[in-house]
């Protein structure tokens, strides 16, 4: 039992057939940084010198490769690790099969956010960077001890240029609430 606890949340439950999409890693292919997916023989390299994998037991490149080789859509989009990879291409450098690892990461985080899967956290952080053009909001706390400890102010965000630059990204336009059926 305290085995199962340890496994990420994908490999949890057994793989059903109805949560298999076959055609996803065709799909996946045609998009620009996925071209190579099905070139991962699932050697490990790209996990064994993550610098993220070295820290925790749950990221996994080659598992969610393989989990979109076997068509994983939705267990896939839906993972938390999936917002682990730090983008340092370390993966994508030393895959022996020229597999552009963190490319194909980022595709599946593109669909994620298409999908609307995507972690609390980035949400509060991406809602910070329309709001007040910083990734974090700046606690008063800290504006009034820079104050007092004589520094100068921090320079004003610039929200309406970020705004500006993110308008038709579907992760910060406002979702349409499709309206419920009335029951007869």
């Amino acid at each position: 039992m305290a085995e199962q606890a340890a496994k990420p949340s994908s490999q949890k439950e057994p793989i059903k057939a109805s949560e298999l999409d076959p055609k996803w890693k065709y799909e996946l292919q045609k998009l620009h940084g996925a071209e190579g997916l099905m070139r991962c023989f699932q050697c490990g390299t790209c996990t064994s010198d993550c610098p993220v994998a070295r820290f925790t037991d749950n990221y996994r490149p080659r598992t969610l490769i393989h989990m979109a080789q076997l068509g994983l859509k939705d267990r896939v989009l839906k993972s938390d690790t999936l917002w682990l990879c730090s983008a340092c291409f370390t993966c994508t450098d030393r895959c022996p099969q020229d597999v552009e690892v963190a490319s194909v990461i980022r595709v599946f985080r593109n669909q994620a956010a298409e999908s609307g899967c995507v972690p609390q956290v980035f949400r509060d952080q991406a809602q910070s960077l329309i709001e007040t053009g910083y990734a974090f909001k700046i606690p008063e706390l800290r504006l009034k001890k820079r104050e007092s400890q004589g520094l100068p102010p921090l320079p004003k965000g610039n929200p309406e240029s970020v705004r500006k630059v993110l308008k038709g990204v579907k992760f910060f336009e406002p979702k349409q609430e499709p309206i419920p059926n009335e029951q007869q």
